[in-house]
């Protein structure tokens, strides 16, 4: 089996966060109609109404509710002049929903931590996050906020397993350590600690906690969890059922996502994202009643689904029938699907020659998210310029700029994104 975890992209992203880093629970839960409205007792006052999920749709402000939009993972650490290129870009593309790093795990790295130690928040740090929700607010934007990452960048999982029980990192090997984050007691201690803190803190710059703004559509379990020590699945499935449900506790005029790549756990299957490799099952994790919809990522060139690993395969070929597959699946769960994270590298030796060959993918991709009915996609990554004017290094061969010089080689990409979310927000 060629397994490909990306672990390339998220060796890069790490190289990214060194070169540029800068309550009691709610009772009850309101009604879809209360969520809608989002204003009630003052709590949403100015941010417009929460988005929520009924009946296999998403829907907002009484209406279906359908997005194109974008991942831009760094905005939890960076300054206000680079949210504010990245965010004024979305809003120019027409994206509605932006998904974002709600994490920073441990001191003594070259990020600045919000949870330096287990239990302790530097609330300074959040400074950035609080700017980035409040300027998305400003703008109209959705955000998406994962609690914590399955990688080791920005701290994640591994960061809970090494405070707790000092073991070395295997995020890339098999999983033994960090799957110890699930069932240790001190980690899922703390990590409710954490998303606690987070989901119940009042930003200073809007006035409202998190859990009441309605800018924050979604928040995720974590980012893409995998559990490789549990073939069945079943560790990661308690543990997202135990934290969906608290999550929702916390936040339940909110949406939640587990957060994972749509793997679909299948015992003795030979294609490793519809294997059980990871310890996932996508369809019994969206199906969990605290979960509201089900996430895909598609990366069929780091998952070895190409015509050079697999003859007979075509990356784009084969990320159409895996959007699709899930949409299908969705449907019959009755639960929305957002294809949350999808990605392609320019290299001729995995199906991609070229930027127009790339776009053509990706047309082929929005377009079946559109047809078959996904609530929104979000592709990864949109960026924009630094600190000193010049623009986002692409570190890992997935940037999209909106800049439309000629100069820009993703303008057409850019382009393509755009005129998708104009469709998608038609189509409803």
């Amino acid at each position: 089996m060629n397994d490909q975890p990306r672990t390339t992209r998220r060796t890069l992203l790490g190289a990214a966060a060194l070169g540029l880093a800068a309550a009691p629970l709610l009772g009850g839960t309101a009604s879809a109609a209360d969520q809608e409205r989002g204003n009630q007792n003052g709590s949403g006052k100015g941010r417009g109404p929460f988005v929520t999920a009924r009946n296999g749709e998403l829907r907002l402000d009484g209406r279906k509710f359908r997005f194109g939009g974008t991942n831009c993972y760094y905005l939890h650490q960076q300054s206000h002049y680079m949210i504010d290129a990245v965010l004024n870009d979305a809003a120019a593309m027409g994206l509605t929903v932006v998904r974002a790093w709600a994490f920073a795990d441990g001191d003594g790295h070259s990020y600045r931590a919000l949870q330096p130690k287990a239990f302790s928040y530097d609330e300074a740090a959040f400074d950035s996050l609080d700017y980035a929700v409040q300027k998305a607010g400003q703008l109209g934007l959705k955000l998406v906020l994962p609690l914590v990452n399955n990688w080791p960048d920005y701290g994640g999982m591994q960061q809970y397993v090494s405070w707790f029980l000092g073991l070395p990192d295997d995020s890339y090997g098999d999983g033994t350590n960090h799957d110890k984050f699930y069932t240790d007691a001190n980690c899922r201690k703390a990590y409710r600690a954490w998303a606690k803190h987070v989901i119940q803190r009042r930003n200073p710059r809007t006035g409202l906690r998190y859990a009441d703004d309605p800018t924050v559509m979604a928040w995720e379990l974590a980012n893409e969890p995998r559990c490789r020590s549990d073939k069945s699945g079943a560790t990661l499935l308690g543990w997202a059922r135990e934290m969906s449900a608290y999550v929702k506790s916390l936040a339940p005029r909110q949406l939640l996502a587990v957060g994972d790549e749509g793997f679909y756990g299948r015992a003795g299957e030979a294609d490793y994202p519809y294997s059980d490799y990871e310890g996932n099952d996508w369809l019994k994790l969206t199906a969990l009643p605290a979960v509201d919809y089900g996430t895909v990522h598609v990366y069929p060139q780091n998952w070895g689904e190409t015509s050079g690993n697999k003859p007979g395969t075509n990356a784009t070929e084969w990320g159409t029938r895996w959007i699709t597959d899930h949409l299908a699946d969705g449907r019959t769960l009755g639960k929305p699907v957002v294809v949350e994270e999808f990605g392609l590298q320019i290299d001729a030796g995995r199906d991609i020659a070229d930027t127009a060959a790339r776009d053509a993918a990706y047309r082929a991709w929005t377009d079946a998210a559109l047809a078959s009915g996904a609530a929104g996609d979000q592709f990864w990554l949109l960026t924009s310029r630094v600190d000193d004017g010049s623009y986002y290094p692409d570190y890992d061969g997935h940037r999209v700029m909106w800049n439309n010089d000629p100069a820009n080689p993703t303008r057409t990409t850019a382009q393509l994104f755009a005129a998708h979310a104009k469709a998608m927000t038609a189509a409803v």
